[in-house]
């Protein structure tokens, strides 16, 4: 029962874990990668600088030093006049395009990934502008680093989610004990109280019978009474077979599986509650599709579908309709019980399996009904590995849908 509760907390704890860690990754990456490229900016400055120092005019014509510059392995210097003429270069990452001077920090791609940076020549002397030096480096070394970096942060965060979803089922497994602890006690008590309650509420009711048999030794004005210990006795009774079978079926681990016939257990359930429709004035419908077989407890599931068919016939006036339809796809048994009764609002539809909860207004419960009828349902159809839905309208009618793969 726990099992489905304790996979949605492991899988609250690892998505808000793994929402913090792509988020402290990305701003682990997004700051590397700002603090490499400042550093390959300032890098080609500095670089771009000190090329300038090594071009002066001489007699009208420009003298290159480069001699004394030491070019990395991955980068380059080029010398341009005033009208954009290569007059030297140095190292190997040359950039073979026309000189751009504006914007002075470009990025190119072609023929390989490389960023320059382009600076004014001026003579020392009169400071006038004598030409152009633009820088480059190769941006392979920048890539390969970041590349590192995603598979070092992208390795870390799979094994930190791998690890924690492992500390997270050990962790709420522990945390979730106490509380499976607690409901099996108080399930165990369930079912000692309702089974230590059947003997003296029969004791109570067959007294009862016996008294309303024979009025003519009791008071007239006590015969009512005695009709409402007796009917009080009977909603007792109902109650703690119903908890009894609750507490049983939350205990089962696995269902004993027969081949069942669903239609013919569909048929005998309108063939017995077919008088009571009639008594009620109802259209009592059914379309039950032929050998629609299923592995199974049959005494459980004549269980649900019996409180779904009770439940229709209290719900729906005089005149309307009840219908139990079932049928085959592909991979499932498709069973629906529709009426055109009072209907449930559709904010209580998510509440109307929940034990005892009952609505007020829409579905008010009459005499004899406990609140459990749904629940036991809902249980009995999920030892059964199956699925129960509702749909409703207030005033239109209900529509119960349970379906089993096969």
């Amino acid at each position: 029962m726990f099992q489905k509760t304790r996979l949605q907390l492991t899988f609250a704890y690892v998505g808000v874990l793994t929402v913090i860690l792509t988020g402290f990754t990305v701003a682990v990456r997004l700051i590397f990668t700002r603090s490499l490229n400042q550093q390959l900016t300032v890098r080609l400055e500095n670089l771009a600088t000190a090329a300038t120092f090594n071009m002066d005019l001489e007699d009208g014509e420009l003298d290159i030093d480069d001699d004394e510059i030491l070019v990395g392995q991955e980068q380059a210097i080029q010398w341009f006049d005033l009208q954009g003429k290569l007059v030297a270069q140095q190292g190997e990452y040359q950039l073979n395009i026309p000189l751009e001077i504006e914007p002075s920090l470009q990025n190119h791609s072609h023929p390989y990934p490389i960023r320059s940076v382009t600076k004014p020549v001026k003579e020392l002397e009169v400071g006038e502008a004598i030409g152009y030096v633009r820088v480059s480096e190769s941006l392979t070394e920048l890539h390969n680093t970041l590349s590192r970096l995603d598979y070092g942060l992208s390795s870390g965060v799979a094994i930190g989610i791998l690890l924690s979803t492992i500390g997270g089922i050990w962790l709420t497994g522990k945390a979730m004990q106490p509380i499976e602890s607690s409901f099996e006690r108080l399930r165990q008590f369930t079912a000692d109280a309702s089974h230590e309650l059947r003997s003296p509420l029969m004791a109570i009711k067959t007294n009862a019978d016996v008294a309303l048999k024979y009025p003519e030794g009791i008071r007239k004005t006590d015969v009512e009474k005695f009709k409402s210990i007796s009917s009080a006795s009977n909603q007792m009774t109902r109650l703690t077979e119903n908890l009894l079978l609750l507490a049983r079926t939350d205990k089962i681990s696995q269902i004993e599986q027969k081949p069942i016939n669903l239609s013919s257990l569909l048929a005998d359930l309108i063939q017995l509650y077919k008088s009571q429709a009639e008594e009620k004035n109802l259209l009592w419908q059914a379309n039950i599709a032929q050998d629609l077989y299923f592995l199974g407890d049959e005494g459980l599931l004549r269980q649900v579908f019996s409180n779904l068919l009770q439940n229709a016939l209290h719900y729906t006036n005089a005149g309307d309709s009840v219908t139990l339809s079932a049928s085959r796809t592909s991979s499932k048994l498709l069973i629906k019980v529709e009426d055109t009764g009072i209907g449930i609002a559709a904010e209580h539809l998510d509440r109307i399996f929940e034990r005892f909860w009952r609505v007020d207004k829409s579905r008010s419960y009459q005499t004899g009904k406990s609140g459990l009828g749904l629940a036991i349902v809902r249980e009995i159809v999920r030892q059964h590995h199956g699925e129960i839905a509702v749909s409703s309208k207030l005033g239109v009618g209900s529509c119960f849908t349970v379906s089993f793969s096969v």
